[in-house]
């Protein structure tokens, strides 16, 4: 997490259920290999990045987790609105025979 949303993360009250992040708030500090968000957590606490409250984990399947004081708790991202998810780009056609070979109109 960056650091000035971390701080605003640090004061703001512990509310249970999901956690709505901003993809603004936060950029990649690299991948880790571990069993589960806590053993995630043991291995990078020696490191020079250990993981702060408000920082973040997605798992190789999508699941995000949110690193609070009392423990990991889920998360989902928050897009900002007119961002499509699922945006699905055109596969040009294969030429026909008999067509000129080059861009079709």
């Amino acid at each position: 997490m960056k650091e000035n949303p971390r701080q605003q993360f640090r004061w703001a009250p512990h509310v249970s259920g999901v956690a709505g992040i901003k993809v603004k708030d936060y950029e990649p500090g690299g991948d880790v290999e571990a069993e589960n968000e806590y053993a995630a957590w043991a291995h990078l606490r020696a490191t020079d990045k250990p993981l702060n409250v408000g920082d973040a984990l997605e798992s190789s399947t999508g699941q995000l987790r949110i690193c609070k004081y009392v423990g990991f708790e889920e998360a989902r991202w928050i897009l900002p609105e007119g961002v499509q998810t699922n945006i699905a780009f055109p596969v040009p056609a294969p030429p026909q025979p008999g067509s000129p070979s080059g861009t079709q109109v």
